[in-house]
Protein backbone atom coordinates (compact mmCIF):
# COMPACT_ATOMS: atom_id res chain seq x y z
CA UNK A 1 0.00 0.00 0.00
CA UNK A 2 1.53 3.28 -1.02
CA UNK A 3 0.85 6.98 -0.54
CA UNK A 4 -0.24 8.52 -3.84
CA UNK A 5 1.04 11.81 -5.37
CA UNK A 6 -0.69 14.77 -7.01
CA UNK A 7 -0.48 13.25 -10.51
CA UNK A 8 -2.35 10.10 -9.34
CA UNK A 9 -5.03 12.21 -7.59
CA UNK A 10 -5.70 14.12 -10.83
CA UNK A 11 -5.93 10.83 -12.76
CA UNK A 12 -8.44 9.34 -10.28
CA UNK A 13 -10.57 12.48 -10.44
CA UNK A 14 -10.78 12.13 -14.23
CA UNK A 15 -11.32 8.36 -14.16
CA UNK A 16 -13.72 8.00 -11.18
CA UNK A 17 -14.96 11.52 -10.38
CA UNK A 18 -13.18 10.93 -7.04
CA UNK A 19 -13.50 14.55 -5.84
CA UNK A 20 -16.23 17.04 -6.84
CA UNK A 21 -15.78 19.97 -7.09
CA UNK A 22 -12.07 19.49 -7.69
CA UNK A 23 -9.37 22.14 -7.34
CA UNK A 24 -6.46 21.10 -9.58
CA UNK A 25 -3.93 23.30 -7.79
CA UNK A 26 -3.50 24.50 -4.25
CA UNK A 27 -5.31 27.79 -3.64
CA UNK A 28 -3.50 30.04 -1.19
CA UNK A 29 -3.26 33.72 -0.44
CA UNK A 30 -5.79 35.27 1.91
CA UNK A 31 -7.48 31.90 2.57
CA UNK A 32 -6.57 28.74 4.47
CA UNK A 33 -5.23 26.69 1.56
CA UNK A 34 -7.23 24.03 -0.28
CA UNK A 35 -6.86 21.88 -3.39
CA UNK A 36 -4.23 19.39 -4.57
CA UNK A 37 -0.95 19.30 -2.67
CA UNK A 38 2.11 17.13 -3.34
CA UNK A 39 0.69 14.00 -1.68
CA UNK A 40 -2.88 14.82 -0.77
CA UNK A 41 -5.93 16.95 -1.21
CA UNK A 42 -6.81 19.81 1.15
CA UNK A 43 -10.59 19.73 1.42
CA UNK A 44 -12.75 22.68 2.41
CA UNK A 45 -15.39 23.00 5.10
CA UNK A 46 -18.89 24.00 3.90
CA UNK A 47 -21.02 26.70 5.54
CA UNK A 48 -23.26 24.19 7.39
CA UNK A 49 -22.41 23.57 11.04
CA UNK A 50 -23.91 21.73 14.00
CA UNK A 51 -22.44 23.42 17.08
CA UNK A 52 -22.49 21.42 20.31
CA UNK A 53 -24.64 22.89 23.07
CA UNK A 54 -25.75 21.75 26.50
CA UNK A 55 -28.87 23.93 26.66
CA UNK A 56 -31.14 20.87 26.97
CA UNK A 57 -28.78 18.92 29.30
CA UNK A 58 -28.68 16.04 26.82
CA UNK A 59 -26.34 13.11 27.40
CA UNK A 60 -23.88 12.37 24.61
CA UNK A 61 -24.67 8.76 23.69
CA UNK A 62 -23.31 7.43 20.38
CA UNK A 63 -25.95 4.64 20.44
CA UNK A 64 -28.85 7.03 21.02
CA UNK A 65 -27.72 10.47 19.92
CA UNK A 66 -30.05 13.34 20.75
CA UNK A 67 -30.54 16.00 18.05
CA UNK A 68 -30.96 18.46 20.97
CA UNK A 69 -27.18 18.28 21.49
CA UNK A 70 -26.56 20.66 18.56
CA UNK A 71 -27.63 24.02 17.22
CA UNK A 72 -27.73 24.19 13.39
CA UNK A 73 -25.97 27.22 11.93
CA UNK A 74 -25.33 28.29 8.33
CA UNK A 75 -22.60 30.92 8.22
CA UNK A 76 -19.37 32.00 6.52
CA UNK A 77 -17.58 32.10 9.91
CA UNK A 78 -18.58 29.64 12.62
CA UNK A 79 -17.64 30.40 16.21
CA UNK A 80 -16.93 27.20 18.16
CA UNK A 81 -17.31 27.78 21.91
CA UNK A 82 -14.35 27.18 24.26
CA UNK A 83 -13.64 23.51 25.04
CA UNK A 84 -16.42 22.46 22.69
CA UNK A 85 -16.86 21.19 19.15
CA UNK A 86 -18.91 21.42 15.99
CA UNK A 87 -19.81 19.00 13.25
CA UNK A 88 -19.54 20.24 9.68
CA UNK A 89 -19.31 18.80 6.19
CA UNK A 90 -16.88 19.08 3.34
CA UNK A 91 -17.55 21.22 0.27
CA UNK A 92 -16.26 18.30 -1.80
CA UNK A 93 -18.12 15.06 -2.53
CA UNK A 94 -15.77 12.05 -2.54
CA UNK A 95 -16.03 8.74 -4.44
CA UNK A 96 -13.35 6.38 -3.18
CA UNK A 97 -12.22 3.66 -5.62
CA UNK A 98 -12.39 0.05 -4.40
CA UNK A 99 -8.59 -0.34 -4.03
CA UNK A 100 -8.08 2.92 -2.09
CA UNK A 101 -8.22 3.93 1.59
CA UNK A 102 -7.77 7.48 2.85
CA UNK A 103 -6.52 8.99 6.07
CA UNK A 104 -7.28 12.57 6.97
CA UNK A 105 -5.35 15.01 9.13
CA UNK A 106 -6.22 18.53 10.25
CA UNK A 107 -4.49 21.51 8.68
CA UNK A 108 -1.57 22.94 10.63
CA UNK A 109 -2.97 26.49 10.52
CA UNK A 110 -5.89 25.37 12.71
CA UNK A 111 -3.85 22.88 14.78
CA UNK A 112 -1.46 25.66 15.79
CA UNK A 113 -4.49 27.49 17.22
CA UNK A 114 -5.66 24.49 19.28
CA UNK A 115 -8.35 23.53 16.76
CA UNK A 116 -8.31 19.83 15.95
CA UNK A 117 -10.18 18.29 13.00
CA UNK A 118 -11.03 14.60 13.26
CA UNK A 119 -12.20 12.51 10.32
CA UNK A 120 -12.38 8.73 10.12
CA UNK A 121 -10.82 6.92 7.13
CA UNK A 122 -12.75 6.87 3.85
CA UNK A 123 -13.09 3.16 3.17
CA UNK A 124 -12.84 1.52 -0.26
CA UNK A 125 -16.11 2.11 -2.15
CA UNK A 126 -17.36 4.86 0.21
CA UNK A 127 -18.87 8.00 -1.26
CA UNK A 128 -20.45 11.14 0.13
CA UNK A 129 -19.74 14.49 1.71
CA UNK A 130 -17.34 14.14 4.62
CA UNK A 131 -18.64 14.80 8.13
CA UNK A 132 -15.95 16.70 10.03
CA UNK A 133 -15.59 16.92 13.80
CA UNK A 134 -13.92 20.22 14.70
CA UNK A 135 -12.76 20.49 18.34
CA UNK A 136 -11.82 23.74 20.01
CA UNK A 137 -9.38 22.64 22.72
CA UNK A 138 -8.77 26.20 23.93
CA UNK A 139 -10.45 28.20 26.71
CA UNK A 140 -11.37 30.86 24.09
CA UNK A 141 -13.95 30.96 21.25
CA UNK A 142 -12.49 29.84 17.90
CA UNK A 143 -13.31 30.88 14.31
CA UNK A 144 -13.77 28.36 11.51
CA UNK A 145 -13.84 29.82 7.99
CA UNK A 146 -16.35 28.23 5.58
CA UNK A 147 -15.24 27.47 2.02
CA UNK A 148 -11.58 27.37 3.07
CA UNK A 149 -9.22 24.48 3.84
CA UNK A 150 -9.89 22.40 6.97
CA UNK A 151 -8.08 19.05 6.57
CA UNK A 152 -5.80 17.12 4.23
CA UNK A 153 -6.88 13.80 2.72
CA UNK A 154 -4.07 11.30 2.05
CA UNK A 155 -4.76 8.52 -0.46
CA UNK A 156 -3.31 5.01 -0.12
CA UNK A 157 -3.69 2.49 -2.93
CA UNK A 158 -3.65 -1.18 -1.90
CA UNK A 159 -1.60 -3.86 -3.63
CA UNK A 160 -4.87 -5.74 -4.21
CA UNK A 161 -8.57 -4.91 -3.83
CA UNK A 162 -10.52 -5.89 -0.74
CA UNK A 163 -13.11 -8.69 -0.83
CA UNK A 164 -15.87 -6.54 0.70
CA UNK A 165 -16.00 -2.76 0.19
CA UNK A 166 -17.96 -0.19 2.17
CA UNK A 167 -20.45 -0.03 -0.70
CA UNK A 168 -20.80 -3.85 -0.73
CA UNK A 169 -21.70 -3.94 2.98
CA UNK A 170 -24.07 -0.98 2.50
CA UNK A 171 -22.37 1.10 5.20
CA UNK A 172 -24.62 3.38 7.24
CA UNK A 173 -22.86 6.57 6.11
CA UNK A 174 -22.82 5.72 2.38
CA UNK A 175 -23.96 8.64 0.23
CA UNK A 176 -24.39 11.06 3.14
CA UNK A 177 -25.32 14.51 1.91
CA UNK A 178 -25.37 16.80 4.94
CA UNK A 179 -23.72 17.06 8.33
CA UNK A 180 -24.44 13.57 9.66
CA UNK A 181 -24.58 12.85 13.41
CA UNK A 182 -23.90 9.31 14.73
CA UNK A 183 -26.18 6.52 13.54
CA UNK A 184 -26.72 2.97 14.78
CA UNK A 185 -27.25 0.02 12.48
Amino acid sequence: MGLKPDRWIREMVKKYGMIEPFEEKQNRGNVISYGVSSYGYDMRVADEFKVFTNVHSAVVDPKNFSPHSFVDIQTDVCIVPPNSFALARSVEYFRIPRGVLTLCVGKSTYARCGIITNVTPFEPGWEGYVTLEISNTTPLPAKIYANEGIAQVLFFEADEECEVSYADKQGKYQGQTGVTPPRMG
